[in-house]
């Protein structure tokens, strides 16, 4: 049985691209893309739920080893293109946290919700003064039928 997987392994690391494939310098980056789809996923989100010491952490993280990426022997491309994506996402998340905490943001948020709030009562008096209207038309109509 050892002999059958030392033979396999042997064939696998054999073929330039499956050596690839089965190494860790294709499955660390691949399993590391999980934070920067994260990221991209969340720029949707509500800026309010940001951690900027998460955001700052995980940037610099990112430029770290962007660099580390490509000092190793051989170059990990598939490393160096998550992290520098990693590091747009982290980088694109960092200037939404300084811009709702720090310049302003929040404060716009905060009037947005509340005009539509008033919107929202604005339309919900309106459809009850529809619904009236409508229920003395149809009352109307029933009187003028049943007379």
């Amino acid at each position: 049985m050892a002999a059958a997987l030392s033979a396999l392994n042997a064939k696998i690391r054999s073929h330039p691209y499956l050596s690839y494939f089965c190494s860790t310098h294709f499955w660390g980056p691949a399993s590391n893309f999980g934070i920067p789809i994260a990221a991209i996923s969340d720029i949707r989100k509500d800026p309010e739920l940001i951690s900027g010491r998460m955001t700052a952490a995980l940037t610099l993280y990112s430029a770290v080893f962007m660099r580390y990426s490509v000092a190793v022997t051989p170059k990990n491309y598939l490393l160096f293109a998550c992290h520098f994506i990693n590091f747009g996402s982290q980088s694109t998340q960092g200037v939404r946290f300084l811009r709702y905490w720090n310049y302003g943001g929040r404060e716009e948020a905060l009037k947005l919700r509340a005009k539509t709030q008033e919107g929202i009562q604005t339309a919900e008096k309106e459809g009850k003064n529809i619904i009236q209207q409508g229920e003395e038309k149809l009352r109307d109509a029933k009187d003028k039928v049943v007379k």
